[in-house]
């Protein structure tokens, strides 16, 4: 029901969210009200449902959940192949980075802001989710995707989608300003998905 609704830009009245999920106006009724209580359903005075603010404070409670689990991964890729390392997810038709870290010794790499948003076929780590869209439980091989003039001019990237993870589609990836060496950045960076993916289990 809460996909429903955050899926509909206008929002949707009971009548419609029942014909939707394919079930009754009177459940559809008393999931709403339920879902009213805590906050994560409003209903405006025209009467369709739109999310409510308690999906913000859930979101809220995800980031650290994300953050410790990803972030000492991160920061290992980061210093290891002195790159930019982040953790991107799919928001839409784009990819967000949710995660950064900056290599902690390095005369010169890319910054890149948390909530960077990009089209997934911009830059490696949005590539890298459509790739694993298409192959499916096929692996890739090899498991990672290269671009250049990624998310700017003169840019270089490298990214590997986080895969078996229920409900998550994610990337992790490397930017730099000089050209990635594929044979030592890519398994690097594919261990890290892996584990980042394991832990996310």
């Amino acid at each position: 029901m809460l996909e429903a609704v955050a899926d509909s830009s206008e929002g949707l009245t009971i009548t419609e969210l029942a014909g939707r999920l394919g079930i009754g106006r009177t459940v559809v009724y008393r999931l709403v009200v339920t879902l009213e209580q805590h906050a994560l359903i409003r209903r405006g005075s025209d009467g369709r449902c739109r999310l409510g603010l308690g999906v913000l404070a859930m979101g809220r409670q995800l980031q650290p959940v994300v953050r410790d689990a990803a972030f000492p991964a991160l920061r290992l890729l980061a210093d290891a192949v002195s790159c930019t390392a982040y953790l991107a997810l799919v928001d839409g038709g784009e990819s967000i980075a949710a995660l950064v870290a900056e290599p902690s010794r390095s005369d010169m790499h890319v910054t890149y802001r948390v909530g960077s948003r990009s089209a997934l076929e911009a830059a490696a780590g949005g590539r890298a989710i459509l790739a694993a869209r298409t192959a499916g439980s096929r692996p890739l091989d090899p498991p990672w995707v290269m671009a250049s003039e990624d998310v700017a001019p003169g840019v270089f990237g490298l990214a590997v989608p986080v895969q078996g993870v229920p409900g998550l589609e994610a990337s992790v990836g490397v930017v730099s300003f000089r050209e990635i060496d594929e044979s030592d950045v890519g398994p690097r960076v594919a261990r890290a998905a892996g584990d980042i993916g394991r832990v996310l289990r």
